[in-house]
């Protein structure tokens, strides 16, 4: 919504590439942004478009359906997922109903796609499943990003 200018209130759709179209100001990366930082993206873009202030832009989530992952193997519930918010890679095994008895955790894939490569990122997390969780950092349990795909051997 830009308050006070009716040409431009509309719903978007987001397209599978992360980007979407708006008037005056064009194509949009939405992928891995908050809606304020889209907001003030499209109040920049929008300032030569007024002489004085721009109207109050407000971008809201109407179907937060875009985020979504996969994860086979030896997990309870293999499947793709839509958690509606992100998730790292802990809250990923779990949401696919946690590992089954012979899951190897500490050898987890992760499958990212980064145009046309392929990126395997590893992941252990045998030792937080059992409650050692001493040294633990961000970077151990890495955030799931849409489209990748979790595999539990």
């Amino acid at each position: 919504m830009v308050w006070g200018d009716d040409r431009l209130q509309r719903t978007v759709r987001v397209l599978p590439d992360g980007t979407f179209a708006f008037p005056l100001v064009g194509q949009l990366v939405a992928a891995g942004q908050l809606p304020a930082d889209l907001e003030r993206v499209i109040s920049a873009a929008l300032q030569p478009q007024y002489r004085g202030a721009v109207p109050q832009v407000t971008v809201s989530v109407k179907n937060p359906n875009g985020y979504q992952f996969s994860i086979v193997g030896k997990v309870k519930a293999p499947g793709t997922y839509t958690p509606g918010r992100y998730v790292n890679a802990l809250e990923a095994v779990s949401i696919a109903g946690g590992p089954t008895e012979f899951a190897s955790m500490s050898n987890i894939s992760i499958l990212r796609k980064s145009g046309t490569q392929l990126q395997t990122i590893r992941v252990r997390l045998s030792n937080v499943l059992k409650g050692d969780t001493q040294g633990l950092t961000e970077a151990d349990i890495p955030f799931i990003q849409s489209g990748d795909t979790l595999v539990v051997p």
